[in-house]
């Protein structure tokens, strides 16, 4: 399991994101405070207070560096 921080700011950029995280079948969720939700569920996502950074949870073992490459948009350094 890998862990990045993203930023999801902006309605298109949440469902460019899950349009991007769906392609993929390794399980992702989102953790924001004591919240953890599905990052492939927009309802879930919009759940979440989207102004602050979000710790998303990638659970894969192998391809991560194509999961990594396709995230470039929304992870914050």
């Amino acid at each position: 399991m890998k862990t990045v921080k993203i930023s999801l700011n902006s309605i298109d950029k949440v469902k460019s994101f899950v349009n991007d995280i769906t392609r993929f079948d390794y399980d992702f969720d989102l953790i924001s405070g004591r919240y953890v939700i599905d990052a492939k569920s927009i309802m879930g996502i919009f759940s979440l207070d989207l102004s602050k950074p979000i710790d998303l949870n990638i659970h894969a073992e192998s391809g991560l560096d194509e999961v990594m490459e396709t995230l470039k948009p929304y992870i914050i350094d």
